[in-house]
This record gives C-alpha cells, sequence and structure tokens, in this order.
C-alpha cells in the first residue's frame, strides 16, 4: 500500500489551543506525522510519496468560493490589520442574529467562517492544508488507477470542514475531496465512512442533501463530545440524501465490543447502498489514552478494525485525521492498514 505524504505540513504549526481556559500547545501540531511515518518505516510500509500540486476543480465543487478566498488570504489580511499573534477567532454569528453576512474586518470574517475558537491560523497555514489536500488527492488517484487501497497522511485533517466553515483542526475536507474525485470519475456509488472519535460534521454537511456518497460516522455522543451540535442517530439526511447519513453516537467509556458494533452495523449500510469504492477517514483516537477522546479502544482493536473494513472489498482510500501526540498514534494508524491488508 503507497503512503502519500507532504513535508508542507510542518508550515502549519500554531503555538496556541484555546484548551480549558487556557492556551495551550496544540494536540494536532507536526510531531504526530513523525509517530506514523516512524511506525510505516518500522512495519516495512517504505512506499512514502510527495503527491503532485493540488487540484482546485473538486475543491471548489465542494467548498464555498469565498470561504476559501478567505482560507487563502486570511493570514495577509490579518497582518494588515496590525495583529501581532495568531488568528483566532473570537466573535461568531449565533442563534438569532440578523441574515448572516459575511463582515469586512478580518476578525469578524474569521469567526463568519469558524465553528470553534480552538483553530488558529498561522503564515504557512494555506500551504499546509493545500499540500494535505493534494495527499488525499495522490492517494485517491492511485486507487481509482487500479490500486485496492492507498493511504493519504494528511495533516491538517479535513472532516470537520464544513462546505463554507473551519475548525476543529480543519480547513478543507480531504476526505469529501476524495469522495467527489471518484464522483466526478463516474463512480456512481461512494461511501465514506469515519471511525475518528469525533463526528464528522463537516462531510454530511457536505453531502447531507446528496444519494450519490453514503456517510457513516462512529463517534462521541454530541451530548458529551465535540463538536457537540451534530451526530446524533436521527440526522439521516434530507431531500435525495434521505436515508445517506448513519450516525453511531457512543457514550464515554465505550470499549471495542459495542464500538465493533457500529462498525459492523455501518458496513452493512455501506454494503446495502451498494457502494464501488470506499473512503475511510482514519481517524484513531478512539483509542484509551487519546488525550481528547473518552473511548477506551486497545491497539489490537485497530487490527481487527482494519479487517472489518477489508471484509467490503471495495476499492479504498484511507485519509488521515485525528489521533494525538502520542507514540501509540503510529501504531494504530498502522494497525488499521495491516489489518486491511492481511484480513
Amino acid at each position: 500500500m503507497q503512503t502519500f505524504f507532504s513535508e508542507s505540513h510542518r508550515l502549519h504549526f500554531p503555538q496556541g489551543e484555546l484548551s480549558g481556559g487556557e492556551l495551550v500547545t496544540p494536540f494536532e501540531r507536526p510531531s504526530r506525522v513523525e509517530y506514523i511515518l516512524r511506525r510505516l518505516q518500522e512495519r516495512q510500509f517504505k512506499d512514502v510519496i510527495t503527491p503532485d500540486a493540488v487540484d482546485f476543480t473538486p475543491i471548489q465543487r465542494l467548498h464555498d468560493p469565498r470561504f476559501l478566498d478567505f482560507l487563502a488570504h486570511a493570514w495577509e489580511e490579518w497582518q494588515a490589520e496590525g495583529y501581532a499573534g495568531e488568528l483566532i477567532p473570537t466573535s461568531f454569528p449565533v442563534r438569532r442574529m440578523q441574515d448572516q453576512r459575511p463582515p469586512n474586518n478580518i476578525d469578524g470574517k474569521a469567526g463568519f467562517y469558524a465553528l470553534a475558537a480552538e483553530t488558529a491560523i498561522t503564515a504557512g497555514t494555506w500551504e499546509a492544508v493545500q499540500s494535505s489536500c493534494a495527499s488525499a488527492q495522490a492517494a485517491q488517484r492511485q486507487v481509482a488507477g487500479g490500486a485496492q487501497a492507498a493511504f493519504a497522511l494528511c495533516r491538517p485533517p479535513g472532516h470537520h470542514a464544513a462546505a463554507d466553515l473551519f475548525g476543529g483542526y480543519c480547513f478543507i475536507n480531504n476526505a469529501a475531496v476524495a469522495a467527489e474525485m471518484f464522483c466526478m470519475e463516474g463512480t456512481a456509488k461512494v461511501a465514506v465512512l469515519d471511525i475518528d472519535f469525533h463526528h464528522g460534521n463537516g462531510t454530511q454537511d457536505i453531502f447531507y442533501a446528496r444519494d450519490d456518497v453514503f456517510f457513516a460516522s462512529l463517534h462521541g455522543h454530541p451530548e458529551d463530545a465535540f463538536p457537540y451540535f451534530t451526530g446524533y442517530a436521527d440526522e439521516v439526511g434530507t431531500g435525495a440524501g434521505a436515508d445517506m447519513t448513519a450516525n453511531y453516537p457512543m457514550r464515554p467509556g465505550t470499549a471495542y465490543a459495542e464500538w465493533a458494533e457500529a462498525l459492523r452495523a455501518a458496513l452493512k449500510r455501506i454494503k446495502q447502498f451498494g457502494a464501488e469504492a470506499l473512503v475511510v477517514s482514519l481517524g484513531v483516537d478512539a483509542f484509551k489514552a487519546d488525550p481528547i477522546s473518552f473511548f477506551k479502544l486497545e491497539s489490537e482493536s485497530f487490527l481487527q478494525a482494519g479487517a472489518e473494513i477489508a471484509a467490503l472489498n471495495l476499492p479504498t482510500v484511507f485519509i488521515m485525521e485525528g489521533g494525538y501526540a502520542i507514540d501509540a498514534v503510529g501504531i494504530n494508524t498502522v494497525n488499521v492498514l495491516e489489518g486491511y491488508l492481511n484480513a
């Protein structure tokens, strides 16, 4: 299985994240990738390829053009205002405000396009975001070209990025872009399976009214876990997309037995849908020691999950999402890939 990865991810390294009332070193930081790369090498996944430049065509089909323009120019606008620190949104359009329109001032504009305040933008963020999506695109091309599976080691991640919102460390929705590329090439039915601990709210937002992409997400219950406001089991799609979304929210302390039941239910729905290609939002933050989750999966659980996914026998693109800066993030990520390959 080939891995696609860009060193440009290092250009995005905010020094501050709002967490628990403090400004802390972000949980989503470059060392996450180092753990995964090291484990890939240890396990003989030596075929790591730098992707070509990003193709904006599928991105523009999914993300609002004003939002993309904001991402491209946010840092220079922030600097033009004379702000010395990193761009962290602080003002948000909330319930019962007037018909929402983006402000001209970058401080207000940032809040308009943000879903949360933990994600900062820095001088290198936009370049890193493009390189991350380029890795997802390269992995999709590999699979569309005949490979059974490929792995995109994306950083920043993407599954919280909605059509016109960034946050949860995400800016462009890499998994959605990969799915869209399959659709653009004539694949009639594509499935996105999100096994990250946090609900893939952005992916759901993008495909919620469509019938060509089935979306399933296993995650912490929104009453208990970020992003809090989406991911309930009764969110099933709308219009043409009715019954094309399946959410499996679970409570604190969930261990593999219960989680695996949800995974098998999601895989059954994907099979019933008749998916012809699969995109996996590969978050491993369901691990018991992850610093920002409350599931209790063991490292061995991810081997089993990979084998369960392989049973679908679909062309599969794995897109890296969450799993934070602890050594086990490398073990758990590669366990999914090995479980898939050895099934």
